[in-house]
């Protein structure tokens, strides 16, 4: 699930390799391409947030989850094919190459890991980057079964399901709300926000206590604004060692689009 910057290094010139740069900033779609083009990892390729892992925003959130097909596409643009090992990261703590990871393992592809503290730790480890936009490159990707669990608004509506909600306290609380028309929280759901997965250095908790009381939990649904850093909450809990919850992907952003739904707040 993990690749470390030094075995990211030993697997240079394997030519399976997909390197993805995932870097993002939500509210500057620009930010990602812009760091992209300033220095990645030699032979990454980039993958836009808004562009290849979302549609545009509308009634189903912010960050609606493409197609099936078109994911496809992406992969292939990429490069990917079925043979492919994928390693994704971000800048730092994976708060975006989370959402590629389960996208991959959505379109039934398993050969795919997180590179722990991201584009930080490879430079620690003496990475030197690359400004060459790497060239066009077409993989022969095919879908398979996901191998991951989703639930609709309906579903969530319809109730039975453990919540856990990824954004911070504050916002969960309605305290804040920075990017949404709309404050709170999902009733009944509890919050266990994303940041709490990685140490200081960005890295991953392995076997995170945090998760503990959900051990034994069934019908585990992860949420949070728009589907992003709820994957970033099923990445830890699997590598905590729980069953793999559900994605929510529409999240808070969805939830809030009809007005009949109910808000908690606390």
């Amino acid at each position: 699930m993990l690749c470390a910057a030094g075995e990211l290094r030993e697997l240079e010139g394997d030519p399976n390799l997909v390197v993805v740069d995932c870097r993002a900033a939500l509210g500057n779609p620009l930010y990602g391409r812009e760091r992209y083009l300033a220095g990645h990892i030699p032979g990454a390729v980039f993958a836009d947030l808004d562009v290849d892992l979302a549609d545009p925003p509308g009634p189903r959130g912010r960050h609606p989850l493409p197609s099936r097909e078109r994911f496809r596409e992406t992969l292939r643009r990429l490069g990917v094919s079925n043979r492919s090992r994928l390693v994704a990261y971000d800048d730092r703590d994976c708060m975006f190459a989370a959402r590629f990871w389960w996208m991959v393992r959505w379109a039934g592809h398993g050969r795919v890991s997180l590179l722990d503290g991201g584009f930080a730790a490879w430079l620690a480890s003496g990475g030197q980057p690359s400004t060459d936009p790497e060239p066009p490159r077409e993989g022969k990707f095919e879908l398979g079964e996901p191998l991951t669990k989703q639930v609709s608004v309906h579903d969530v509506q319809r109730g039975g399901h453990v919540l856990v909600d990824a954004r911070t306290d504050e916002r969960f609380r309605g305290r804040v709300e920075p990017i949404d028309h709309t404050a709170g929280h999902i009733p009944g759901a509890t919050c266990l926000p994303f940041q709490g997965n990685v140490a200081e250095d960005g890295k991953f908790v392995r076997r995170s206590p945090r998760f503990k009381s959900l051990e034994n939990a069934d019908n585990v649904v992860c949420y949070c604004g728009s589907g992003v850093t709820a994957a970033h909450n099923i990445f830890a809990m699997v590598l905590a060692g729980l069953s793999e919850p559900a994605l929510y992907p529409g999240s808070w952003s969805e939830w809030i689009e009809d007005p009949s739904r109910p808000v908690g707040r606390c």
